[in-house]
Protein backbone atom coordinates (compact mmCIF):
# COMPACT_ATOMS: atom_id res chain seq x y z
CA UNK A 1 0.00 0.00 0.00
CA UNK A 2 1.30 3.32 -0.91
CA UNK A 3 1.85 6.05 1.73
CA UNK A 4 2.64 9.83 2.03
CA UNK A 5 6.61 10.55 1.12
CA UNK A 6 8.54 12.38 4.03
CA UNK A 7 11.41 14.38 4.84
CA UNK A 8 13.41 12.55 7.51
CA UNK A 9 12.19 15.58 10.24
CA UNK A 10 9.27 16.97 10.25
CA UNK A 11 8.45 20.17 12.74
CA UNK A 12 5.59 22.15 13.83
CA UNK A 13 6.53 24.76 11.49
CA UNK A 14 6.22 22.95 8.14
CA UNK A 15 3.38 22.37 5.75
CA UNK A 16 1.63 19.37 5.90
CA UNK A 17 2.82 16.75 3.24
CA UNK A 18 0.42 16.04 0.55
CA UNK A 19 -1.69 12.57 0.71
CA UNK A 20 -1.61 9.78 -1.43
CA UNK A 21 -4.63 7.86 -2.97
CA UNK A 22 -5.74 4.66 -1.46
CA UNK A 23 -6.55 1.75 -3.72
CA UNK A 24 -10.27 0.58 -2.24
CA UNK A 25 -12.18 3.95 -1.58
CA UNK A 26 -14.66 4.21 1.17
CA UNK A 27 -18.56 4.68 0.44
CA UNK A 28 -19.73 8.19 0.83
CA UNK A 29 -20.68 8.53 4.24
CA UNK A 30 -24.67 9.54 4.68
CA UNK A 31 -24.33 11.83 7.73
CA UNK A 32 -21.35 13.70 9.54
CA UNK A 33 -21.26 13.42 13.21
CA UNK A 34 -21.37 17.31 14.84
CA UNK A 35 -19.41 18.53 17.76
CA UNK A 36 -20.23 21.21 20.03
CA UNK A 37 -16.94 23.06 20.29
CA UNK A 38 -16.03 24.00 23.85
CA UNK A 39 -12.13 25.03 24.29
CA UNK A 40 -10.77 26.43 27.26
CA UNK A 41 -10.47 29.86 27.19
CA UNK A 42 -7.05 29.96 28.49
CA UNK A 43 -5.75 27.68 25.86
CA UNK A 44 -2.98 29.05 23.89
CA UNK A 45 -4.34 29.80 20.39
CA UNK A 46 -2.45 28.54 17.80
CA UNK A 47 -0.90 30.95 14.99
CA UNK A 48 -0.67 30.22 11.14
CA UNK A 49 -1.23 26.32 11.65
CA UNK A 50 -3.80 23.56 12.97
CA UNK A 51 -3.19 21.40 16.06
CA UNK A 52 -0.94 18.38 15.20
CA UNK A 53 -1.83 15.32 16.40
CA UNK A 54 0.04 11.76 16.17
CA UNK A 55 -2.04 8.75 16.32
CA UNK A 56 0.44 5.57 16.59
CA UNK A 57 -1.60 2.65 15.29
CA UNK A 58 -3.46 1.62 12.67
CA UNK A 59 -6.45 -0.90 14.01
CA UNK A 60 -9.86 -0.45 14.95
CA UNK A 61 -9.10 2.60 17.57
CA UNK A 62 -6.29 4.27 15.31
CA UNK A 63 -8.73 4.44 12.40
CA UNK A 64 -11.95 5.46 14.13
CA UNK A 65 -9.40 8.19 16.32
CA UNK A 66 -7.97 9.85 12.80
CA UNK A 67 -11.43 9.90 11.08
CA UNK A 68 -12.45 11.92 13.65
CA UNK A 69 -9.43 14.02 14.02
CA UNK A 70 -8.89 14.70 10.50
CA UNK A 71 -12.83 15.55 10.07
CA UNK A 72 -12.76 18.58 13.28
CA UNK A 73 -9.82 20.35 11.43
CA UNK A 74 -6.87 18.64 13.17
CA UNK A 75 -3.88 17.68 11.18
CA UNK A 76 -3.51 14.71 11.63
CA UNK A 77 -0.92 11.65 11.09
CA UNK A 78 -1.79 8.04 11.33
CA UNK A 79 1.77 5.66 12.19
CA UNK A 80 1.35 1.67 11.36
CA UNK A 81 4.24 -0.63 10.28
CA UNK A 82 1.59 -3.35 9.59
CA UNK A 83 -0.85 -2.40 6.70
CA UNK A 84 -1.98 -5.86 5.93
CA UNK A 85 -2.41 -6.85 9.39
CA UNK A 86 -4.09 -10.25 10.41
CA UNK A 87 -4.58 -10.11 13.77
CA UNK A 88 -5.23 -13.53 15.41
CA UNK A 89 -8.74 -12.19 16.38
CA UNK A 90 -12.09 -13.72 15.87
CA UNK A 91 -13.15 -11.00 13.68
CA UNK A 92 -17.22 -10.86 15.74
CA UNK A 93 -18.64 -6.94 15.78
CA UNK A 94 -21.91 -6.22 17.55
CA UNK A 95 -24.77 -5.47 15.57
CA UNK A 96 -24.71 -1.56 17.03
CA UNK A 97 -21.00 -0.92 15.38
CA UNK A 98 -22.36 -1.57 11.73
CA UNK A 99 -24.63 1.45 12.22
CA UNK A 100 -22.70 3.11 14.71
CA UNK A 101 -19.50 3.83 12.58
CA UNK A 102 -21.34 3.45 9.02
CA UNK A 103 -19.42 0.19 7.75
CA UNK A 104 -20.67 -0.89 4.29
CA UNK A 105 -22.14 -4.45 4.20
CA UNK A 106 -19.74 -5.76 1.93
CA UNK A 107 -16.82 -6.02 4.43
CA UNK A 108 -19.00 -8.43 6.33
CA UNK A 109 -17.83 -11.44 5.54
CA UNK A 110 -20.22 -13.45 7.16
CA UNK A 111 -23.84 -12.80 9.37
CA UNK A 112 -23.64 -15.30 11.95
CA UNK A 113 -27.42 -16.46 13.62
CA UNK A 114 -26.43 -19.45 15.60
CA UNK A 115 -23.98 -19.62 18.05
CA UNK A 116 -22.85 -23.24 19.27
CA UNK A 117 -21.31 -23.50 22.93
CA UNK A 118 -19.73 -27.34 22.99
CA UNK A 119 -19.05 -28.93 25.83
CA UNK A 120 -16.15 -31.07 26.83
CA UNK A 121 -17.82 -33.99 26.34
CA UNK A 122 -18.52 -32.41 22.93
CA UNK A 123 -22.26 -31.97 23.88
CA UNK A 124 -23.53 -28.65 21.76
CA UNK A 125 -26.14 -26.38 23.59
CA UNK A 126 -27.78 -23.43 21.22
CA UNK A 127 -26.96 -19.88 23.13
CA UNK A 128 -28.29 -17.70 20.16
CA UNK A 129 -31.82 -18.31 20.35
CA UNK A 130 -32.32 -14.64 21.86
CA UNK A 131 -31.64 -13.22 18.15
CA UNK A 132 -34.57 -11.71 16.76
CA UNK A 133 -34.88 -11.94 12.71
CA UNK A 134 -32.78 -8.80 12.08
CA UNK A 135 -30.45 -9.29 14.57
CA UNK A 136 -26.63 -10.92 14.02
CA UNK A 137 -22.84 -10.98 14.71
CA UNK A 138 -21.00 -10.06 11.79
CA UNK A 139 -17.75 -11.68 11.16
CA UNK A 140 -14.74 -9.27 9.69
CA UNK A 141 -11.35 -10.00 8.24
CA UNK A 142 -9.32 -7.90 10.59
CA UNK A 143 -7.47 -6.88 7.67
CA UNK A 144 -10.07 -5.83 5.87
CA UNK A 145 -11.59 -3.65 8.46
CA UNK A 146 -8.62 -1.88 9.12
CA UNK A 147 -7.64 -1.17 5.77
CA UNK A 148 -11.28 0.37 5.63
CA UNK A 149 -11.41 2.53 8.47
CA UNK A 150 -7.58 4.37 7.44
CA UNK A 151 -8.90 4.67 3.61
CA UNK A 152 -11.97 6.52 4.95
CA UNK A 153 -9.38 8.28 7.85
CA UNK A 154 -7.46 9.13 4.12
CA UNK A 155 -10.24 10.02 2.30
CA UNK A 156 -11.45 12.87 5.15
CA UNK A 157 -7.81 14.51 5.18
CA UNK A 158 -5.60 12.00 7.77
CA UNK A 159 -1.78 11.49 6.69
CA UNK A 160 -0.78 7.37 7.12
CA UNK A 161 2.32 6.61 7.13
CA UNK A 162 3.75 2.91 7.02
CA UNK A 163 5.73 3.23 9.96
CA UNK A 164 7.22 1.68 13.16
CA UNK A 165 6.92 3.61 16.13
CA UNK A 166 10.13 3.41 18.28
CA UNK A 167 10.23 5.93 20.93
CA UNK A 168 8.61 9.64 22.42
CA UNK A 169 10.59 12.14 23.68
CA UNK A 170 8.60 13.56 26.26
CA UNK A 171 8.44 17.88 26.67
CA UNK A 172 9.67 19.56 29.34
CA UNK A 173 7.82 22.79 28.93
CA UNK A 174 4.16 23.92 28.86
CA UNK A 175 2.87 23.37 25.12
CA UNK A 176 6.18 22.51 23.96
CA UNK A 177 5.89 19.44 21.27
CA UNK A 178 6.04 15.49 21.48
CA UNK A 179 8.86 14.64 19.26
CA UNK A 180 8.56 10.67 17.72
CA UNK A 181 10.94 9.10 16.91
CA UNK A 182 9.83 6.29 14.07
CA UNK A 183 11.41 4.47 10.96
CA UNK A 184 9.64 5.18 8.11
CA UNK A 185 9.33 2.19 5.46
CA UNK A 186 7.10 4.11 2.73
CA UNK A 187 8.06 2.79 -0.65
CA UNK A 188 10.11 -0.12 0.68
CA UNK A 189 9.53 -3.50 1.08
CA UNK A 190 12.01 -4.87 3.99
CA UNK A 191 15.19 -3.71 5.61
CA UNK A 192 15.56 -1.48 8.60
CA UNK A 193 13.59 1.91 7.33
CA UNK A 194 14.51 5.27 7.52
CA UNK A 195 14.83 6.94 11.13
CA UNK A 196 12.32 9.96 11.01
CA UNK A 197 10.92 12.19 13.61
CA UNK A 198 7.81 14.22 13.52
CA UNK A 199 7.05 17.16 16.49
CA UNK A 200 3.27 17.05 17.29
CA UNK A 201 1.26 19.06 20.12
CA UNK A 202 -0.97 15.67 21.49
CA UNK A 203 -0.32 11.79 21.02
CA UNK A 204 -3.47 8.71 20.71
CA UNK A 205 -1.58 5.50 21.21
CA UNK A 206 -3.50 2.96 19.17
CA UNK A 207 -0.66 0.10 19.22
CA UNK A 208 -2.09 -2.61 20.75
CA UNK A 209 -1.29 -4.51 23.68
CA UNK A 210 2.14 -4.33 23.67
CA UNK A 211 1.99 -0.33 23.10
CA UNK A 212 5.24 1.60 23.20
CA UNK A 213 3.26 4.71 23.87
CA UNK A 214 2.42 3.10 27.25
CA UNK A 215 5.79 2.09 27.63
CA UNK A 216 6.71 5.73 27.35
CA UNK A 217 3.98 7.53 29.56
CA UNK A 218 4.77 4.46 32.06
CA UNK A 219 1.36 3.33 32.15
CA UNK A 220 2.11 0.30 34.02
CA UNK A 221 1.32 -3.56 32.93
CA UNK A 222 -1.96 -5.24 33.30
CA UNK A 223 -2.32 -9.46 32.70
CA UNK A 224 -3.31 -10.40 29.68
CA UNK A 225 -3.85 -13.49 27.46
CA UNK A 226 -2.18 -14.93 24.46
CA UNK A 227 -4.68 -15.84 21.43
CA UNK A 228 -3.49 -18.53 19.12
CA UNK A 229 -5.71 -18.38 15.56
CA UNK A 230 -5.12 -20.69 12.30
CA UNK A 231 -6.91 -19.51 9.16
CA UNK A 232 -8.39 -22.77 7.73
CA UNK A 233 -9.67 -23.09 4.47
CA UNK A 234 -12.27 -25.88 4.35
CA UNK A 235 -13.86 -27.66 1.65
CA UNK A 236 -17.39 -25.99 0.50
CA UNK A 237 -19.88 -28.71 1.63
CA UNK A 238 -18.29 -27.78 5.18
CA UNK A 239 -18.02 -24.55 4.97
CA UNK A 240 -21.86 -24.57 4.47
CA UNK A 241 -22.32 -26.52 7.64
CA UNK A 242 -20.72 -23.07 9.00
CA UNK A 243 -22.36 -20.50 6.82
CA UNK A 244 -24.30 -18.29 9.68
CA UNK A 245 -22.96 -20.61 12.82
CA UNK A 246 -20.19 -20.28 14.96
CA UNK A 247 -18.92 -22.30 17.57
CA UNK A 248 -17.37 -21.85 20.78
CA UNK A 249 -15.49 -25.01 23.01
CA UNK A 250 -14.97 -24.76 26.57
CA UNK A 251 -12.59 -27.52 28.88
CA UNK A 252 -9.24 -27.96 30.00
CA UNK A 253 -8.19 -29.43 26.83
CA UNK A 254 -8.80 -26.12 24.86
CA UNK A 255 -8.08 -23.75 27.31
CA UNK A 256 -8.21 -24.26 31.51
CA UNK A 257 -9.25 -20.56 31.74
CA UNK A 258 -10.49 -19.54 27.95
CA UNK A 259 -12.43 -20.38 25.32
CA UNK A 260 -11.87 -21.69 22.08
CA UNK A 261 -13.70 -20.89 18.65
CA UNK A 262 -14.88 -21.81 14.78
CA UNK A 263 -15.55 -18.77 13.88
CA UNK A 264 -16.71 -18.33 9.39
CA UNK A 265 -15.05 -15.89 7.29
CA UNK A 266 -15.61 -15.32 4.09
CA UNK A 267 -14.00 -18.27 2.28
CA UNK A 268 -12.52 -20.35 5.03
CA UNK A 269 -12.77 -20.54 9.17
CA UNK A 270 -10.45 -19.00 11.52
CA UNK A 271 -10.11 -21.80 14.28
CA UNK A 272 -7.70 -20.53 17.49
CA UNK A 273 -8.17 -20.44 21.44
CA UNK A 274 -6.39 -18.25 23.86
CA UNK A 275 -4.95 -18.95 27.63
CA UNK A 276 -4.01 -16.31 30.27
CA UNK A 277 -2.57 -19.19 32.77
CA UNK A 278 -1.16 -21.45 30.63
CA UNK A 279 0.73 -19.35 27.97
CA UNK A 280 3.39 -22.37 27.39
CA UNK A 281 0.67 -24.60 26.70
CA UNK A 282 -1.01 -22.37 23.86
CA UNK A 283 -0.04 -24.54 21.10
CA UNK A 284 -1.31 -27.69 22.86
CA UNK A 285 -4.64 -26.23 23.39
CA UNK A 286 -4.80 -24.95 19.69
CA UNK A 287 -4.25 -28.56 18.66
CA UNK A 288 -7.05 -29.73 21.24
CA UNK A 289 -9.62 -27.20 19.85
CA UNK A 290 -8.69 -28.52 15.80
CA UNK A 291 -8.92 -32.00 16.84
CA UNK A 292 -12.59 -30.99 18.54
CA UNK A 293 -13.77 -29.66 15.34
CA UNK A 294 -11.96 -32.36 13.78
CA UNK A 295 -15.11 -33.80 11.71
CA UNK A 296 -16.35 -30.54 10.54
CA UNK A 297 -13.38 -29.31 9.53
CA UNK A 298 -11.55 -32.47 7.57
CA UNK A 299 -10.11 -32.34 4.32
CA UNK A 300 -9.32 -28.38 5.33
CA UNK A 301 -5.88 -26.78 4.96
CA UNK A 302 -4.32 -24.08 7.08
CA UNK A 303 -3.62 -21.13 5.47
CA UNK A 304 -2.30 -18.62 7.99
CA UNK A 305 -1.16 -19.38 11.65
CA UNK A 306 -1.47 -15.56 13.71
CA UNK A 307 -0.57 -15.21 17.98
CA UNK A 308 -1.08 -12.14 19.75
CA UNK A 309 -1.66 -10.85 23.48
CA UNK A 310 -5.03 -9.74 24.57
CA UNK A 311 -5.52 -7.29 27.91
CA UNK A 312 -7.33 -9.04 30.32
CA UNK A 313 -7.85 -5.02 32.26
CA UNK A 314 -7.21 -0.76 31.69
CA UNK A 315 -3.62 -0.38 32.52
CA UNK A 316 -3.40 1.65 35.95
CA UNK A 317 -2.60 4.89 33.68
CA UNK A 318 -4.73 5.11 30.67
CA UNK A 319 -3.82 9.49 30.51
CA UNK A 320 -0.43 11.95 30.52
CA UNK A 321 0.09 15.50 29.66
CA UNK A 322 -1.42 15.30 25.95
CA UNK A 323 -0.51 11.37 25.69
CA UNK A 324 -3.94 9.51 26.03
CA UNK A 325 -4.18 4.96 25.33
CA UNK A 326 -7.22 3.69 23.88
CA UNK A 327 -7.89 0.33 22.19
CA UNK A 328 -6.16 -2.67 23.27
CA UNK A 329 -3.46 -0.20 24.37
CA UNK A 330 -5.37 0.84 27.07
CA UNK A 331 -6.60 -2.53 28.29
CA UNK A 332 -10.42 -1.97 26.66
CA UNK A 333 -11.13 -5.55 26.14
CA UNK A 334 -14.07 -7.67 27.59
CA UNK A 335 -12.58 -10.03 30.03
CA UNK A 336 -14.78 -13.23 30.04
CA UNK A 337 -14.89 -13.21 25.98
CA UNK A 338 -12.00 -11.06 25.03
CA UNK A 339 -14.03 -9.35 22.41
CA UNK A 340 -12.70 -5.65 21.67
CA UNK A 341 -13.02 -4.79 18.30
CA UNK A 342 -15.82 -2.44 19.40
CA UNK A 343 -14.36 -1.06 22.53
CA UNK A 344 -11.09 0.09 20.62
CA UNK A 345 -13.30 1.79 17.89
CA UNK A 346 -15.51 3.90 20.27
CA UNK A 347 -12.67 4.88 22.16
CA UNK A 348 -10.67 5.71 19.70
CA UNK A 349 -13.87 8.40 18.51
CA UNK A 350 -14.07 9.50 21.73
CA UNK A 351 -11.00 10.45 22.47
CA UNK A 352 -10.64 12.35 19.34
CA UNK A 353 -13.85 14.05 19.94
CA UNK A 354 -12.67 15.18 23.29
CA UNK A 355 -9.68 16.84 20.95
CA UNK A 356 -11.66 18.38 18.69
CA UNK A 357 -13.97 19.77 20.80
CA UNK A 358 -11.26 21.28 23.14
CA UNK A 359 -9.07 22.57 20.61
CA UNK A 360 -11.70 24.59 18.83
CA UNK A 361 -11.24 22.36 15.66
CA UNK A 362 -8.23 22.12 15.95
CA UNK A 363 -7.29 26.58 16.56
CA UNK A 364 -5.85 26.09 19.91
CA UNK A 365 -3.58 23.76 22.01
CA UNK A 366 -5.09 20.88 24.12
CA UNK A 367 -4.35 20.29 27.74
CA UNK A 368 -4.21 17.16 30.03
CA UNK A 369 -7.88 18.27 31.08
CA UNK A 370 -9.19 18.15 27.55
CA UNK A 371 -8.08 14.52 27.09
CA UNK A 372 -9.37 13.64 30.87
CA UNK A 373 -12.95 14.17 29.67
CA UNK A 374 -12.37 11.39 27.08
CA UNK A 375 -11.61 9.18 30.39
CA UNK A 376 -14.22 10.47 32.17
CA UNK A 377 -16.96 9.94 29.57
CA UNK A 378 -15.54 6.59 28.70
CA UNK A 379 -15.84 5.26 32.43
CA UNK A 380 -19.30 6.84 33.18
CA UNK A 381 -20.58 4.49 30.06
CA UNK A 382 -18.49 1.60 29.75
CA UNK A 383 -17.00 1.19 33.27
CA UNK A 384 -20.58 -0.66 34.78
CA UNK A 385 -20.45 -3.23 31.95
CA UNK A 386 -16.71 -4.29 31.98
CA UNK A 387 -17.51 -4.58 36.14
CA UNK A 388 -20.64 -6.54 35.54
CA UNK A 389 -18.44 -8.83 32.93
CA UNK A 390 -15.86 -9.12 34.49
CA UNK A 391 -17.53 -10.04 37.85
CA UNK A 392 -20.57 -12.52 36.21
CA UNK A 393 -18.29 -13.69 33.64
CA UNK A 394 -21.03 -13.92 31.02
CA UNK A 395 -22.63 -12.21 28.20
CA UNK A 396 -26.01 -11.88 26.88
CA UNK A 397 -26.41 -11.38 23.43
CA UNK A 398 -28.14 -8.18 23.65
CA UNK A 399 -25.06 -6.95 25.97
CA UNK A 400 -23.60 -8.13 23.20
CA UNK A 401 -25.35 -6.62 20.27
CA UNK A 402 -26.07 -3.13 21.87
CA UNK A 403 -23.22 -2.89 24.59
CA UNK A 404 -25.44 -2.47 27.06
CA UNK A 405 -25.82 -4.03 30.53
CA UNK A 406 -29.91 -5.75 30.18
CA UNK A 407 -30.90 -4.88 34.36
CA UNK A 408 -32.82 -7.95 35.82
CA UNK A 409 -34.06 -8.98 38.87
CA UNK A 410 -31.33 -9.19 41.88
CA UNK A 411 -33.19 -11.12 43.51
CA UNK A 412 -32.99 -13.87 40.50
CA UNK A 413 -29.29 -12.73 40.21
CA UNK A 414 -28.33 -14.00 43.77
CA UNK A 415 -30.21 -17.21 42.89
CA UNK A 416 -27.87 -17.67 39.90
CA UNK A 417 -24.94 -17.01 41.66
CA UNK A 418 -26.24 -19.09 44.56
CA UNK A 419 -27.15 -22.21 42.16
CA UNK A 420 -23.75 -21.66 40.00
CA UNK A 421 -21.67 -21.84 43.21
CA UNK A 422 -24.07 -24.76 44.18
CA UNK A 423 -23.02 -26.60 40.95
CA UNK A 424 -19.88 -25.85 41.04
CA UNK A 425 -18.98 -27.40 44.39
CA UNK A 426 -21.18 -30.10 43.38
CA UNK A 427 -19.48 -30.86 39.97
CA UNK A 428 -15.17 -31.00 41.42
CA UNK A 429 -17.18 -33.25 44.19
CA UNK A 430 -18.59 -35.83 41.70
CA UNK A 431 -15.68 -34.93 39.82
CA UNK A 432 -13.32 -36.07 42.86
CA UNK A 433 -15.29 -39.03 43.73
CA UNK A 434 -14.39 -40.39 39.97
CA UNK A 435 -10.88 -39.69 40.24
CA UNK A 436 -11.03 -42.08 43.18
CA UNK A 437 -13.33 -45.00 40.87
CA UNK A 438 -10.94 -44.95 38.66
Amino acid sequence: MSSIALKSFITLRQPSPETTHFSFRPKPITHRRKFTVVAAANSQKLNGRNLRVAVIGGGPAGGAAAETLAKGGVETFLIERKMDNCKPCGGAIPLCMVGEFDLPLDIIDRRVTKMKMISPSNVAVDIGRTLKSHEYIGMVRREVLDDYLRNRAKENGANIINGLFLKMDIPKEKNSPYVLHYSSYDGKTGGVGEKCTLEVDAVIGADGANSRVAKSIDAGDYEYAIAFQERIKIPDDKMAYYEDLAEMYVGDDVSPDFYGWVFPKCDHVAVGTGTVTHKGDIKKFQLATRKRAEDKILGGKIIRVEAHPIPEHPRPRRLSGRVALVGDAAGYVTKCSGEGIYFAAKSGRMCAEEIVQGSANGKRMVEESDLRKYLEKWDKTYWPTYKVLDILQKMTFDSYLYKTVVPGNPLDDIKLAINTIGSLVRANALRREMDKLN
